[in-house]
């Protein structure tokens, strides 16, 4: 085999190892991330979506709902960023998840100023 040769076919081994490598580390990390955020999200503040609100409900409105269960530590109503009108859903965080879940059971399919709310615990944004 000529020399040039050699030296392109060990430096594309190289590189290949390089990131076979890489790639392999990765999945590894990935792996070892989510089993511990899984570990924190036992003990992490709970999130809930709350969907079909009526466009007079106020953020205050939406904690005081949930106060009832637990400690709220912010009530988020999401808004149109051109027109500030409601767009009919939000998120509440509370401390604990127990009360979280206390608080799926009860209010999911309630009324609140004259609609009936969809409570569930909020899913996390893909990260791609």
């Amino acid at each position: 085999m000529d020399p040039q040769m050699s030296v392109v076919y060990g430096l594309a081994l190289f590189l290949t190892g390089l990131l076979v490598g890489r790639l392999f580390s990765r999945k590894e990390s990935t792996w070892s991330r989510s089993r511990s955020s899984q570990k924190q999200r036992a003990n992490s503040p709970a999130e809930l979506y709350v969907g079909n609100l009526s466009y007079d409900v106020s953020e205050r409105d939406l904690a005081r709902a949930f106060e009832n269960f637990g400690k709220v530590s912010f009530a988020r109503i999401i808004k149109n960023r051109f027109s500030g009108k409601s767009k009919g859903f939000g998120f509440v965080q509370m401390i604990d998840r127990s009360q979280m879940k206390a608080a799926i059971s009860a209010l999911d399919g309630k009324e609140l100023k004259g609609r009936k709310i969809v409570v569930n615990e909020a899913k996390s944004r893909a990260q791609d």
